[in-house]
């Protein structure tokens, strides 16, 4: 399964799901799922969406603002905390996503070996250790608690995904065609499915 969002911000349209909906599967069964960018009902949706149907890899992906490349999330906090309301008019601040719940997860993704992907085939590409404290998070850590607590062995993780060029017109932000995009995330999804263990390769940063 693969998810993104509701337009959100004033937008007329999010990147994440104009990429999901464009994604020409290779070699595998896609399902697709669009989530409402609000803190509460996106969990619930998705949860309710894992409850219908057995998945072997769910990969939900969100619109990252400013990001030149396509980043596979390695780390998602437990914490809300929001800069803006999000589409249902809730603004956390500083509230865990899940009361009482780990301080973290780990990606369940080789995210090494998808960016390897990706960038073999000229896409700009590049592993990400924050996936912020706004709604793309809380769904990153609820997705990683669902398969904690409710789906153990599904394979799950969250990738950021540039504007599309017509969103970022006039605005001098970075951009990627939604078909490239949609191309970096079938890599994605067919890296994931055929990559046990992730690349022995260093993604750090000094920050």
């Amino acid at each position: 399964m693969l998810t993104g969002f509701d337009p959100f911000d004033g937008e007329d349209t999010n990147s994440s799901w104009d990429a999901a909906v464009a994604v020409e599967p290779t070699g595998y069964r896609l399902t697709t799922l669009r989530l409402p960018c609000a803190f509460g009902d996106s969990i619930t949706v998705l949860r309710d969406a894992l409850a219908a149907r057995h998945y072997d890899l769910v990969v939900s992906t969100g619109q990252a603002g400013g990001r030149a490349g396509v980043t596979p999330e390695r780390v998602a906090v437990n914490l809300d905390d929001a800069r803006i309301p999000d589409n249902a008019g809730a603004q956390p601040i500083d509230e865990p996503v899940v009361p009482g719940g780990p301080a973290a997860y780990f990606t369940g993704l080789p995210v090494k070996a998808c960016v390897a992907a990706v960038q073999a085939e000229d896409i700009p590409a590049s592993v990400s250790h924050t996936a912020g404290t706004f709604v793309c998070n809380h769904v990153f850590y609820g997705l990683m608690h669902l398969v904690a607590t409710e789906h153990p062995g599904l394979r799950a993780g969250f990738v950021h995904v540039p504007l599309s060029p017509a969103q970022a017109e006039g605005r001098d932000l970075p951009s990627l065609p939604v078909a490239t995009t949609a191309r970096a995330l079938d890599l994605i999804i067919r890296t994931s499915l055929s990559t046990s263990a992730d690349l022995r390769a260093t993604a750090g940063t000094l920050h």
